[in-house]
């Protein structure tokens, strides 16, 4: 448990102030040239899923934070069921944790989720997205790779 509060509320954290700053810095559609061709600093607002999808359905944001909160609901009483072994999957639920929280956070506070960093080369372009974003994907890699590994199952028990 103790990785949870470690990993997670500092990303957390991270996550809202960063977002905060483009907030109080950018107006919406504003983008900043950081590294020519390749990185913008952004304002973007996304009330659907990851990469925009659904963004601005009819009730996409309460549907979507709805979600976002089982989700995380039900990732914490698994943790505490012990249903996440090994430290792989542990570092990926804190992951999660803080990323799940970030988003839904934004759509509580601001009725969408602010995305800010944009990354592309030449004409190929990957959807804007933010902290909370990256650490959900993290996350899926972690669990995949973790899939495939074995690990000690005890290691839940030594981290509560």
């Amino acid at each position: 448990m103790s990785l949870l509060y470690k990993l997670s509320i500092p990303l957390f954290v991270l996550d809202q102030l960063t977002k905060l700053l483009i907030l109080n810095n950018f107006e919406l559609g504003d983008q900043k040239s950081i590294i020519p061709n390749c990185f913008n600093l952004v304002r973007v607002h996304n009330t659907g899923i990851a990469f925009g999808k659904f963004n601005d359905g009819d009730g996409s944001n309460i549907i979507f934070t709805t979600i976002s909160l089982l989700a995380f609901l039900g990732i914490l009483f698994f943790w505490i069921r012990g249903h996440f072994p090994g430290k792989l999957n542990q570092l990926a639920v804190s992951l999660i944790t803080a990323g799940v929280a970030g988003n839904v956070t934004d759509r509580i506070l601001h009725g969408y989720v602010v995305d800010f960093l944009d990354f592309y080369i030449g004409d190929m372009h990957w959807p804007s997205f933010n902290i909370a974003d990256s650490c959900i994907c993290i996350a899926a890699v972690l669990i995949f790779i973790s899939a495939f590994t074995k690990e000690s199952t005890n290691t839940q028990t030594e981290d509560k």
